[in-house]
């Protein structure tokens, strides 16, 4: 654990000296995924502009790493990325939900056809990656399932 975390405050390092807001590196079968997000001042003040923070912003990193045994269900096609079947209904799966080999997971619409995309693998969703109405890539990386 001491190693991931040196391994983290490293890659911090490099985030701040490069001005980055985003880092993803792949080190033997252990993945770092950094995320910089501003945080996020909903408050409003009276005359309808927006009330300065109280207390100076932090950065908040999150930090994803898949675990060695995770299996990556990647996009067999480019398409737009649809949790459920249709608006408004529950998703096929989210994560901590068991699934599996041969379950629904997601849907890709090309070309006006809606495509579902079932598990490989079976265990548990730890991690859906796109957002619901997302364009996804061939090859790009939609769910994390642990066995």
């Amino acid at each position: 654990m001491n190693d991931d975390l040196a391994r983290i405050e490293e890659l911090q390092k490099i985030m701040a000296e490069h001005g980055l807001d985003a880092l993803k590196v792949s080190i033997g079968d252990q993945e770092y995924e950094l995320v910089r997000r501003e945080p996020v001042s909903s408050a409003m003040s009276s005359d309808g502009g927006a009330t300065p923070p109280q207390s100076p912003p932090t950065d908040a990193v999150r930090l994803d790493v898949a675990g060695a045994n995770a299996a990556k269900i990647t996009a067999p096609i480019i398409g737009v990325f649809y949790r459920s079947s249709a608006p408004g209904t529950e998703p096929f799966v989210d994560v901590g939900d068991r699934v599996d080999v041969g379950q629904v997971l997601c849907i890709l619409e090309a070309m006006k056809m809606m495509n579902e995309i079932t598990s490989d693998h079976a265990g548990v969703i730890t991690r859906i990656l796109p957002e619901n109405g997302q364009l996804v890539s061939l090859g790009e990386e939609m769910f994390w399932i642990e066995p």
